[in-house]
């Protein structure tokens, strides 16, 4: 589980992870803001824009250059943007495992290439997926995506379980983890929400978004993207410390979903991965139209 990273209606905002803070310059460079060749801003300079210490920036700048996405991370001078930075096949049979903040966004950005965007999550807290709708939200305003119409549902955790996970190591520490836990999940699910209804006043695009409770954690997350592509990663637990919203230390066993590895299936892709495809499908709307509830994005 991590911090709240965006604002919303002037709230309140607390640090970014560095997760979250290589999500952010991943789409950078992914978007060209940052080009190949280009020298990174100064570690300085990145901490104080993320509100971070130096230490996480390094982290994230590690975690990027594992990717191949930069070259020269050090404490010395500036990173570098990598020469190549071309994506790799996405889905189907061959494609190896990716990490969900490496894999999730260039398939999200694909499929809303398409005149009727269709989006189904199930997920802890709809992180990853905020994230990776950046940039095919950044192509609309620029004109180069024209969807006509944006369907999205999504399925999170309800707030009036015990969740299996994120949990404390130290039991008295559960209510405080819980609205930690509670405050990220609706903050995310409603950055999504908003920035993904904008485009109905700004663009005139149909769009739909609607969340819904599931009565236990799931183990897994599943996206399912225009009916043709499922992504579909476990959730992987460890334990470490996290700052709750009451800006004090918590020792937790959580998964860091933006790291969890991605595996990519395709409809038409052969027998396995078009079976799997449909019965994710059956799956989520089984999920969807029976045992899950309305889930209201306040605390």
């Amino acid at each position: 589980m991590k911090q709240e990273s965006a604002v919303l209606n002037g709230r309140q905002r607390f640090p970014r992870s560095h997760e979250q803070v290589a999500d952010e310059l991943r789409a950078r460079i992914r978007s060209g803001v940052l080009r190949p060749g280009q020298r990174m801003p100064t570690q300085a300079k990145l901490a104080e824009e993320f509100g971070v210490e130096r230490g996480t920036v390094r982290q994230a700048l590690r975690i990027l250059q594992s990717e191949h996405l930069l070259t020269n991370v050090s404490k010395g001078s500036p990173a570098t943007v990598a020469s190549e930075t071309g994506d790799p096949p996405t889905s189907g049979p061959t494609l190896p495992p990716q990490p969900t903040a490496v894999a999730l966004g260039p398939r999200v950005a694909a499929a809303f290439a398409a005149a009727h965007v269709e989006i189904d999550a199930l997920c802890l807290t709809s992180t990853s997926l905020t994230a990776a709708l950046g940039e095919p939200l950044r192509q609309i305003h620029a004109g180069r995506l024209r969807p006509a119409k944006i369907d999205v549902r999504v399925l999170l955790p309800s707030r009036d379980i015990d969740l299996a996970f994120p949990t404390p190591v130290d039991a008295s520490d559960a209510g405080r983890l819980q609205r930690t836990w509670l405050a990220h999940r609706n903050a995310q699910g409603q950055v999504l929400r908003h920035n993904l209804l904008a485009l109905r006043s700004t663009h005139g695009i149909d769009v739909h978004v609607i969340f819904r409770a599931l009565p236990f954690t799931p183990p897994v997350k599943l996206y399912l993207l225009n009916g043709t592509e499922a992504l579909f990663a476990y959730y992987t637990l460890s334990r470490r410390q996290e700052r709750d919203a009451e800006d004090g230390q918590l020792e937790i066993y959580d998964a860091q979903g933006s790291r969890s590895m991605l595996f990519g299936f395709e409809a038409g892709a052969g027998v396995r991965d078009t079976s799997f495809v449909e019965q994710s499908h059956l799956w989520f709307n089984s999920l969807w139209e029976t045992i899950s509830s309305d889930l209201a994005l306040t605390q």
